[in-house]
């Protein structure tokens, strides 16, 4: 598991804005703190020094996520490479 940063913003298309620390792999799944799936990285947006992420969310509540850590759940597969 790895933070990937802090919910900032719901689109009206239902994605998420995340502000990265690092960016992620597309199609990677997205986790909150409860380790629960909220989504998957569904593109990067902004400049490479200050990279944001767009979640495609697969919950009902997306609201409840806006300032919430979230966090990329790495498969055993890729975490080996």
């Amino acid at each position: 598991m790895q933070r990937i940063g802090k919910a900032l913003s719901v689109t009206p298309s239902n994605s998420l804005i995340v502000k990265t620390e690092s960016p992620p792999k597309l199609g990677c799944e997205v986790a909150d703190e409860n380790l629960t799936v909220v989504g998957k990285v569904f593109d990067i947006i902004g400049p490479v020094s200050s990279p944001y992420a767009v979640i495609k969310i697969s919950v009902k509540n997306s609201t409840a996520l806006l300032n919430k850590p979230l966090y990329l759940l790495l498969s055993k597969a890729r975490s080996k490479k």
